[in-house]
């Protein structure tokens, strides 16, 4: 079975190209994420991909493309609802890539991390094979996430702190440091102008 594998990036895709492998799928992967902001993480990310890719051996077309026009005026009507787009841009287009190029399948390692919407994914992936005719290879991968994740980090990845979109660093690291998803507008003023 030719299948093509959409990565999002290189620590989720150890353990979902090794079980591939396992089952006797050599998998091609994908690269088109245009959800991942700012340039300097993108960039990271890619690179961190392609040089893992070389290192074991797996052909990777990348479709380099620094999306953020796109995806924020396609996320700015909800952006509390951005992760249906985000799998649909990217899932939909890995379906096309698949049928246009003579792949049997495909599927995603988003599959695999316990912090996406799984089912959400699935749903968006089987309507994308529909559309273009193509298999949408399911496997549950997330039984291995964790295993995945050492064998990155031993590996020396870069290991990235949020899924990808700008509104998701946002929401990392505002729960990180006040524990809420959302910030409230507030105003301070710094009074500097007396001296002692």
């Amino acid at each position: 079975m030719k299948t093509l594998l959409h990565i999002c990036c290189a620590p989720c895709s150890v353990r979902c190209i090794e079980t591939l492998r396992d089952e006797g799928i050599e998998p091609v992967g994908f690269s088109y994420n245009p959800n991942i902001h700012p340039v300097t993480e993108y960039r990271l990310r890619r690179d961190t991909l392609i040089g893992y890719a070389e290192k074991i051996r797996l052909k990777l077309v990348v479709w380099d493309y620094y999306g953020l026009r796109e995806f924020v005026r396609g996320v700015v009507p909800g952006c509390d609802n951005r992760c249906e787009f985000c799998y649909r841009m990217r899932l939909t287009e890995t379906a096309k890539y698949a049928a246009q190029n003579g792949f049997d399948s495909f599927s995603t390692t988003l599959l695999i991390s316990p912090y996406q919407k799984h089912d959400l994914i699935r749903t968006v992936a089987q309507q994308a094979a529909q559309k273009y005719g193509v298999e949408f290879l399911y496997r549950d991968f997330r039984p291995y996430f964790r295993e995945g994740q050492e064998k990155a980090r031993a590996m020396g990845f870069y290991m990235q702190k949020y899924c990808g979109c700008i509104f998701s660093e946002e929401e990392r690291y505002r729960r990180k440091h006040t524990g809420q998803p959302k910030e409230e507008a507030r105003i301070t003023v710094y009074d500097n102008s007396h001296s002692d």
